[in-house]
């Protein structure tokens, strides 16, 4: 009788021919080690987080796209609605709009003389170059569109990235180009892209400017926490999911993890925590860091559901490896899903968090007064 132990598939792998297709390769051969992890997170995305009632939710961490994988990666996500909603780090935003502004990174080695690199006007991002006329001349566009009417006023990361957006679509558009900018795809597929950190990156930094400037663009954070968590509360209703898909750490990987926190602890509604958990990073878990902290800590806090920690994967290694590989596999064996498009639901959702918010506060003060009484009594 075999052990249950024993009841994983056997290794014995097929040579390797060089025809392989990725999903033969990570099926076939990513038996082991971080190439298990990485299978494991293959058949995550694909085969439960993919599914028609789970909420998507993806924090970008990392300088990912100077590197390009926003084109090459992110968007063919967005179009197949395989994210529904996304947190990333600033930079990678205002480095997105490099490609919709026709504006060039190059291939080069992170072994170059940085001095020289600086006298002759070059960037460099590890090994990524490009001029340093390209913070400029994105400086400039950003900060001629947040000039614009509509954008004085308060308001969510959300809100100001989907109007860049639509500004990056209409560039894109001029220059002849297509499908080069996360922010346009998103404006147009209705994804709401937040910045956990907005004034911590060059798109934050324009908008400060424009603040010496006397213009009243603000961006409010506090709309930020509960347009996300209240994503997650419509989630997780008449009987859905939630899944976050970590890309990195850092700062953009609390946020999308504590709308749980938020719903639970603070707003004191009735919660489990997210359904599905999937993160890449390098960040070692004994640091104390949140980069690096453990899906199994997340449930202490209430971020993860407890009975789905069997199912949460961690991957240890390089993002830039690890999610092109997901992405091509879940694109190989998943048809598109419906777009969910939850930008335009933020009002109806955050509304609906509020009620349930007012119910939660009202039951909690009933309760508390009942206990009062009753220790009156005696």
């Amino acid at each position: 009788m075999t052990h249950a132990y024993l009841a994983g598939r056997s290794i014995d792998p097929p040579a390797i021919t060089g025809h392989e297709t990725v999903v033969e390769l990570v099926d076939n051969t990513f038996h082991a080690y971080n190439a298990g992890r990485l299978r494991e997170a293959c058949e995550l995305f694909t085969e439960r987080i993919l599914a028609p009632e789970t909420t998507v939710g993806m924090s970008l961490t990392g300088a990912l796209t100077p590197a390009g994988l926003g084109v090459s990666v992110v968007i063919p996500l967005i179009e197949a609605g395989f994210v529904d909603w996304i947190v990333s780090t600033g930079a990678n935003l205002y480095h997105d709009a490099h490609f919709a502004l026709g504006l060039s990174m190059h291939r080069g080695s992170p072994f170059a003389d940085d001095i020289a690199l600086r006298e002759a006007g070059v960037v460099r991002i590890y090994d990524v170059f490009f001029d340093y006329d390209v913070l400029l001349r994105t400086d400039r566009f950003l900060g001629e569109v947040s000039r614009k009417e509509e954008f004085q006023r308060c308001m969510s990361t959300a809100e100001y990235h989907h109007l860049v957006g639509g500004y990056l679509q209409e560039r894109e558009r001029a220059l002849g180009l297509e499908r080069k900018s996360i922010l346009s795809v998103a404006h147009e597929h209705g994804v709401p892209i937040y910045t956990s950190s907005p004034g911590d990156s060059s798109m934050g930094m324009n908008v400060a400017e424009l603040a010496l400037d006397g213009h009243g663009l603000r961006f409010d954070v506090s709309a930020d926490v509960n347009e996300t968590a209240a994503i997650v509360l419509d989630a997780k209703r008449d009987g859905g999911k939630s899944a976050v898909v970590m890309i990195g750490g850092g700062s953009p990987k609390n946020f999308v993890l504590q709308t749980e926190p938020q719903i639970q602890e603070v707003l004191g509604i009735d919660e489990s925590g997210h359904d599905y958990y999937l993160q890449i990073t390098d960040a070692r878990p004994d640091t104390g860091g949140l980069s690096g902290a453990t899906p199994s800590e997340a449930v202490s806090w209430g971020k993860v559901d407890p009975s789905q920690l069997p199912s949460a994967v961690v991957c240890y290694l390089d993002s830039t490896i690890g999610l092109p590989i997901i992405a091509a596999y879940a694109l190989a064996k998943r048809e598109p899903r419906a777009q969910r498009r939850l930008y335009d639901q933020r009002s109806a959702s955050v509304a609906r968090l509020a009620e349930q918010y007012q119910a939660a506060r009202a039951w909690r003060e009933a309760r508390l007064k009942g206990a009062r009484l009753g220790s009156a009594k005696y």
